[in-house]
């Protein structure tokens, strides 16, 4: 049966996102955004504000198990971040080889790794070897950092390291996330290795995820930026039968927002969550052209009390945090 995996996104999909996008169904798991490991063992804090379901048994509140991301390059330090992690039973780990923001590779991090393989087995195999074996450990990576030269190495290294299965994102590092994408090197992967592929890479609807798996032979697929500009895609793909939006999604959607709303408010202190509503409805209108419409509505408030207003005008429910709505 094939699997559908929400994305670690930094900067975009906090645990606040996770639990409003789970919440309309379809997700298998989902993985956080990336804890960075330097030199030190982190403290428990450091992965409960990263994800505080691991306070609700490494699950969002409807239910979807959450993994967590650790992000460094010393084999040793990531081992025994992992293993102090596992004392708060999350629902898997998974190391990051793809991020290609310029801070983090600037730092030996994430896709700047990508050029040593046998670093990433030490990696993996010291993660793998500290981890209780009910702990499932996984990792993401790129085609490579200039060009796919060494993808295959990548991917045979991280599987002699023992991960469990990999997520592969169809683009290098030099290649952002620019629209080309290249799922060919994705099935390239699955004919070297054995462990379970994840294609990954610029999935908007249904038709992208068809072509996806029909290009990589990949039965499982991570979803990204398209679940946060369709926030519905994850059950339109379990359905099968409805492409885009359609004028009755907006009712979900209305109180998929108003429930973000209300998680934001409480968790963010007020001259910054008009900001991250805005930052959700931006990609959303991509794929909802109600979400255009109330963008506009709210695009120069600055204030969390004018923008509360304002949805309530546009029709959205009042919701408090954590609360189901229909």
């Amino acid at each position: 049966m094939s699997r559908i995996i929400l994305a670690p996104m930094e900067g975009l999909a906090d645990d606040v996102l996770r639990a409003v996008l789970t919440s309309a169904g379809g997700y298998d798991w989902c993985v956080t955004e990336f804890v960075r490991v330097t030199t030190t063992v982190l403290p428990h804090s450091c992965f409960t504000r990263i994800s505080p379901e691991l306070n609700n048994g490494s699950r969002t509140a409807s239910g979807t198990p959450v993994r967590i991301q650790l992000l460094g390059s010393d084999p040793e330090v990531m081992a025994a971040n992992a293993a102090h992690l596992a004392l708060l039973k999350p629902a898997g780990i998974d190391l990051n080889f793809g991020c290609p923001t310029p801070l983090v590779n600037r730092n030996r991090g994430g896709a700047a790794l990508l050029d040593e393989p046998e670093l990433l087995q030490r990696i993996a195999g010291a993660v793998r070897r500290a981890v209780p074996g009910e702990i499932p450990v996984t990792a993401k990576m790129r085609l490579g950092i200039e060009d796919t030269d060494r993808a295959l190495d990548c991917a045979l290294a991280l599987e002699a390291g023992g991960m469990q299965e990999l997520v592969v994102h169809a683009r290098t590092k030099q290649d952002g996330y620019r629209p080309q994408v290249r799922w060919e090197w994705i099935a390239r992967i699955r004919e070297v290795v054995k462990l379970p592929i994840i294609a990954n890479g610029e999935v908007w609807n249904l038709a992208d995820y068809r072509n996806i798996c029909a290009a990589t032979g990949c039965t499982d697929v991570m979803l990204g930026r398209g679940a946060v500009a369709d926030p519905l895609l994850a059950r339109r793909i379990r359905e099968g039968h409805a492409e885009h939006a359609a004028a009755a999604d907006w009712k979900v959607l209305k109180g998929m927002l108003a429930e973000f709303w209300a998680r934001v408010q409480a968790k963010l202190p007020p001259h910054q969550s008009p900001g991250r509503l805005k930052q959700w409805l931006g990609l959303m209108r991509r794929s909802c052209p109600e979400a255009a419409l109330l963008y506009r509505e709210i695009r120069e408030l600055r204030r969390a009390p004018e923008i509360s207003l304002a949805l309530e005008r546009c029709g959205l429910p009042r919701a408090v945090a954590g609360q189901e709505l229909d």
